[in-house]
């Protein structure tokens, strides 16, 4: 039989998967002559998959303003392959209202509503998201045409087995038919020479904590919800006026919020202070929210920059971390990078402080500026700088108050937790969205541009065990919280449900238990004596990474075969599963010894690679980016060694379909 062309075969068909495909396409010129039969196993639409689907409430918005959003790999990614900008989110709802843009399918009325309403600073709904990602897979498969053929197969894969023995002992030499056979959960199968997991945020199965409490709600005719997609979730059991406890305060607590209140019927009506009120439909419930912080995350910001321009980090750079890797042979996070990362953060601020608002300050910036230069950000020295030069003590940024806000507070009653909490996210609102504190986004820029560094100039095998979990945990959370946050008029809501009393404070240090004797959650503060108890209780968060607990059949199947394998640190309290999959630095499946396994890739939240999302914003070296192109070039380096025959499929039945590539 004659040679057929090479196959890959993505698992997942969501935005990641469509960012390596344009990648796939933009380096296939240079790295790869030939043809090539590409299959993405997707149940949702491909492109936006089940995140970002298209059928959700009309309510749910990006964390994300139009103009902040692009899936194109433009001039500023510093990558191997091509850089091919395209339009972002914004730029692309402009060229369909103006027609430049038409390879577009009919939009229903009320999407060209919201084109029309679209502007760089509005915050997209994420139906209008999913058009603009189904809209960049299909030009990203047209651009491998016609050279490579990209099938789309509505379905899920549940299992990843050795193609044939031959195949199989093939492997490491890269002979023999193709390694791998997909199988789907209508019983088809594909064949595959690689095979690529894109899963995004996946579903987990309930941990033993959230499992025991899904039983002791069942046992009580109460309710329970474990950690989860948000809208994945029927709330319908949850009654008007009804008591309920929420845990996590977070970007699915915000989504929560909406599908309660505004999706039940009720309505926000603006103040003549500039405050909103909360028109109730009369089938709300009340909700008694808290967290470890006891606070929602930071508004996103409304401002423009007044002093000079925040340039790309000053002390994290690659010299930097080059000569840290030099001196020691385990990195610290806490100890080596994170001092960097805050003095970036604080000369970012400062800058923005002293050129923007000089009357603010004492003394002039280049003098601030070199003796800042001198000295540790955890010194005395530099407190003592700070003090001088910035009068106000609002005005100095403390990173640990921005991160622990009531670390040492005791609050003496319900009513102090309620004024406390309500004032932490009106002062937010006030330094996010009034035109005088650019200072807060001099200070996101300069985050932002950290966190999409970390993963280029850290090799994370080189970090202690605390360290990676620090990154994944600590810093992670840490950065979501300040940057990641949702629209300023999501807090706006929250302060009118709030007063309107549909919303209640539990406070930081938030703990919760079953009580057998009453039937009931119990919930408190460990910073304030106020309790409550309710027949209701909803984990407002996703869940945490798991392979061995995952939901998805593909990942457990890729962990029962013992192919794949969670990403273990040894730390001092012993071992440690960060409940990812381990994956090398090029994004190949790593086994339980640490062997690579060949022609399996995958890549997304769940992996244990840094991660950094699927879009981004333009002009910011976005990480995603560098590892779609990076893991692209991977995959033509992986198919060129590669002599592809024929494989006598399991079933014979198949043999027809298999060889057309269709399920």
């Amino acid at each position: 039989m004659p040679p057929i062309a090479p196959a890959i075969v993505f698992i997942g068909g969501g935005p990641r998967s469509a960012g390596v495909l344009e990648r796939l396409a933009a380096n296939k010129p240079d790295l790869f002559d030939g043809p090539v039969s590409i299959h993405v196993v997707e149940p949702h639409e491909p492109g936006s998959g089940r995140i970002w689907r298209y059928d959700q409430t009309p309510g749910l918005l990006l964390n994300s303003m139009a103009a902040d959003i692009t899936m194109f790999t433009d001039g500023s990614v510093a990558c191997d392959g091509p850089a091919l900008d395209g339009p972002g989110l914004a730029s692309w709802a402009s060229g369909v209202l103006d027609g430049s843009i038409r390879d577009v399918p009919p939009f229903e009325p009320h999407i060209l509503a919201q084109l029309r309403a679209l502007g760089p600073d509005s915050f997209p709904t994420r139906q209008l998201q999913s058009k603009y990602l189904e809209w960049f897979f299909r030009r990203a498969v047209a651009a491998l045409e016609p050279d490579a053929t990209v099938t789309v197969h509505r379905d899920t894969a549940t299992a990843v087995e050795h193609c044939s023995p031959e195949a199989r002992d093939a492997q490491e030499k890269h002979d023999g038919g193709p390694r791998y056979r997909v199988r789907l959960a209508s019983g088809g199968e594909l064949e595959a020479d690689l095979v690529v997991y894109s899963l995004g945020h996946t579903s987990s199965k309930p941990d033993p904590e959230s499992a025991r409490l899904s039983d002791f709600a069942a046992r009580h005719a109460g309710f329970h919800v474990a950690p989860s997609y948000t809208t994945d979730v029927d709330y319908s059991a949850v009654a008007p006026g009804q008591d309920v406890l929420v845990s996590g305060m977070g970007l699915a607590f915000v989504d929560l919020l909406v599908l309660l209140f505004e999706g039940r019927g009720g309505r926000f009506e603006e103040r003549p202070d500039g405050g909103l009120d909360y028109v109730p439909s009369g089938t709300e419930p009340r909700l008694w929210a808290g967290s470890r912080r006891g606070v929602p995350y930071h508004s996103k910001i409304f401002s423009t920059l007044r002093g000079e321009p925040v340039g790309p980090p000053r002390y994290f750079t690659a010299a930097a971390v080059e000569s840290l890797l030099e001196t020691h042979d385990e990195l610290d996070f806490r100890t080596h990078l994170w001092p960097l990362i805050a003095k970036d953060a604080g000369y970012a601020y400062y800058r923005e402080l002293f050129t923007g608002y000089p009357e603010r300050t004492r003394g002039g910036w280049d003098a601030f500026e070199q003796r800042f230069d001198s000295l540790d950000w955890y010194s005395r020295e530099r407190e003592e700088l700070v003090e001088a030069a910035v009068p106000d003590p609002a005005l100095r940024l403390d990173l640990e108050v921005l991160d622990q806000p009531f670390s040492g507070c005791a609050f003496a009653d319900h009513a102090a937790v309620q004024r406390a909490v309500a004032n932490y996210i009106e002062r937010d609102l006030r330094l996010r969205t009034e035109p005088d504190h650019s200072e807060t986004l001099a200070l996101f820029t300069a985050l932002l541009r950290v966190y999409m560094e970390l993963g280029r100039l850290v090799p994370q095998e080189r970090l202690n065990a605390r360290s990676q979990q620090a990154v994944h945990g600590w810093w992670h959370g840490f950065f979501s919280f300040v940057d990641s946050g949702p629209p300023p008029h999501r807090l706006r809501e929250m302060l009118a449900l709030h007063r309107a009393g549909f919303l209640q404070f539990l406070g930081p240090g938030m703990w919760i238990r079953p009580d057998e004797a009453s039937g009931r959650f119990v919930a408190g503060s460990f910073q304030s004596p106020v309790v409550v108890d309710a027949a209701a209780y909803i984990e407002a968060r996703l869940p945490a990474p798991s392979v061995s607990g995952s939901a998805n059949p593909a990942l457990t199947d890729l962990h029962d075969a013992g192919w794949g394998t969670e990403q273990r640190l040894l730390t001092a309290d012993g071992p440690h599963s960060t409940g990812k999959l381990l994956v090398s630095g090029s994004h190949e499946i790593l086994a339980p010894d640490g062997g690579r396994q060949a022609g399996l890739f995958a890549i997304g939240p769940w992996t244990s690679g840094w991660g950094a999302g699927a879009f981004a914003r333009p002009g910011t070296n976005a990480a995603p980016f560098r590892e779609n192109d990076a893991l692209a070039r991977r995959l033509f380096a992986e198919l060129s060694a590669i002599r592809v025959q024929p494989c006598r499929p399991s079933n014979p039945q198949l043999a027809g379909l298999l060889t057309k590539g269709t399920s």
